[in-house]
């Protein structure tokens, strides 16, 4: 991008002269002519790439400094010298490149935008652009709501484990301008010792899992992975219930690090909730033999 305010080549604005429309000429016919003066008339098209063209044949203006219009038989005319002319042209500036102006900016979204987004979407904000996906479809509900019963019995509420963690399912995260909703977060008690009464988080959560679906799937691994490491949150752990997968990323000196990964009903036991070992099939809905 150049600024506009940089002095452009000569350009000429050709136009026909009533003296020129009566003997046949017209403004189509001069400008394919002076265009033909110019860079000569085209003698054989060749494909070279994307483009079209070919070498032309003939005296450029550039070496002639003057041409005679053809028009039909019965006269002729020059393109100057006053009363001779049929037609001509007038000199002028060109424009060198698209004039930007700096008031006009692009929308960056809000918190105000996501208020009015419609209530059966799931609304967020990643670098200025609004995101609305539909809510989660049962498969994917099944692997999140199953797999914050088996992190959240002996984390959140300390039923046959550590305790020290608060997780949530579907919070609001406020990180900077960034709006998130992650499936699950988890924030370790001595981070966020009081629980807070608000309708969002400003706190980056020290764990966050996705649950991959079609429609979350470029958001989740591209703009909202990025902002998640942006803010240091420790652990990322992506699900993907069509592959029945499991993978768990650290964040190591600002880059994601993958640290485990699991499929099926393979046993989990990873950071950072390595406490507890629970079988990965429980995220699974249970396959029913189609009936005979």
């Amino acid at each position: 991008m150049r600024d506009s305010f940089r002095a452009g080549k000569q350009k000429m604005k050709l136009g026909i002269k009533p003296a020129a429309e009566t003997v046949g000429l017209t403004l189509e016919s001069l400008g394919r002519q002076v265009c033909q003066a110019f860079y000569g008339e085209e003698a054989q098209r060749i494909q070279r790439g994307r483009d079209l063209g070919g070498p032309g044949v003939g005296e450029g203006l550039g070496q002639s400094g003057r041409a005679r219009p053809r028009i039909p038989p019965g006269g002729g005319a020059e393109l100057a010298d006053g009363d001779r002319i049929a037609a001509g042209g007038d000199m002028s500036e060109a424009i060198t490149a698209i004039p930007r102006n700096d008031s006009v900016e692009r929308h960056r979204a809000t918190y105000q935008d996501v208020l009015d987004a419609p209530p059966h979407r799931v609304a967020e904000v990643v670098d200025g652009v609004l995101h609305t996906n539909p809510r989660p479809a049962m498969r994917h509900a099944h692997a999140s709501s199953s797999l914050g019963t088996k992190i959240g019995g002996p984390f959140h509420h300390d039923e046959g484990g550590p305790g020290g963690w608060w997780i949530i399912d579907e919070p609001e995260l406020h990180l900077g301008e960034d709006i998130l909703v992650p499936d699950l977060a988890g924030w370790r008690r001595e981070r966020m010792p009081v629980f807070p009464d608000a309708p969002y988080a400003t706190l980056a959560p020290d764990w966050v899992c996705e649950v991959l679906s079609p429609s979350t799937r470029k958001l989740d691994l591209h703009g909202k992975r990025a902002a998640y490491g942006r803010e240091q949150v420790g652990h990322l752990w992506l699900v993907d219930p069509a592959d029945r997968t499991l993978e768990a990323f650290e964040l190591c000196e600002g880059e994601w690090v993958l640290i485990a990964t699991a499929q099926d009903d393979a046993p989990v036991r990873i950071r950072p909730f390595d406490a507890v070992t629970f079988s990965l099939g429980a995220l699974w809905p249970p396959k029913v033999a189609p009936a005979e």
